[in-house]
């Protein structure tokens, strides 16, 4: 008989939410795949067990080499735990490969459920829970960031994006350029961690926020587009979705008709910002 894949979530900073089966598969698995094995010994000590099996390393610069070791072990009948630094495996972190390299041997993957940031950020922002979509950490790149953005310009759902302390304030600048200034969203940072704190309030203002310096690990969340005809649109938000377009690819005709159509809006209203944009100076 093949073994079987568990995917365990540990915890994203207090080791207390650590859930209690963690300890168990820790102590019973035949072989512990950690992102950081370091990292996973505290975590031991922490809980206060020691792995019987097996540990190797299986993190993002070892993962296609280390991901056919860890099939082999599993037809041979082996436990395999796959555990990342914080959260889920899989999510934004190492265990992708393994699941679909595990999957397509028809062996069995379950998982011990454990801690989120997304879904931690996501409850503690403030804004709405029905529909989100997590789009992971954005390009480095300023251009591909940009590019990224606006792919999801106009999306409904809440918005769950993972960044690097060092980048949020280029991050949120860009996400108030695309989305608007305006647009709601909340800076969590350090979750469940001593220092942990929320931020919310437009993109704008937390760019300005975030340029002063910010530390710890962010999870951001952001309000999704309104609706289509759900709030007046000035003439120079009209103005600025029509230059994101273009800026996008779109030809101005084309742009000026999809700005029309989302604002609910006649073309010529937004026809007649631009011109009036242009001759501006603006």
């Amino acid at each position: 008989m093949t073994g079987t894949l568990v995917l365990a979530g540990t915890p994203i900073g207090d080791v207390k939410d650590a859930p209690p089966r963690l300890a168990e598969e820790l102590a019973g698995a035949d072989v512990v795949a950690a992102e950081d094995t370091r990292r996973l010994r505290r975590l031991t000590q922490a809980l206060g067990v020691q792995p019987a099996g097996r540990v190797v390393s299986y993190f993002e610069g070892n993962e296609s080499a280390r991901t056919p070791e860890l099939v082999e072990a599993l037809l041979e009948g082996s436990r395999v735990l796959l555990v990342t630094d914080a959260g889920m495996p899989s999510v934004s972190d190492p265990g992708y490969r393994l699941v679909a390299a595990a999957v397509e041997k028809d062996i069995r993957v379950t998982a011990v459920p454990g801690p989120s940031a997304v879904l931690t950020a996501l409850a503690l922002s403030g804004l709405p829970v029905d529909r989100f979509c997590f789009e992971g950490f954005l390009p480095r790149k300023a251009g591909e960031r940009l590019g990224r953005l606006r792919e999801v310009a106009e999306e409904r759902r809440t918005l769950v994006y993972f960044e690097a302390p060092h980048r949020l304030d280029d991050t949120l600048a860009a996400m108030a350029e695309v989305f608007g200034a305006e647009r709601r969203a909340a800076v969590c940072r350090e979750l469940t961690k001593t220092y942990e704190e929320v931020r919310r309030g437009g993109l704008g203002e937390l760019a300005e926020w975030a340029a002063e310096g910010v530390r710890g690990e962010i999870t951001v969340v952001v309000e999704g587009a309104p609706e289509k005809g759900a709030e007046e649109v000035d003439a120079a938000e009209l103005v600025r979705r029509v230059r994101v377009r273009e800026e996008a690819g779109e030809r101005r005709k084309e742009a000026i008709a999809a700005v029309a159509a989302e604002a609910g809006v006649p073309k010529r209203e937004v026809f007649d910002a631009v011109v009036a944009a242009k001759n501006a100076g603006a």
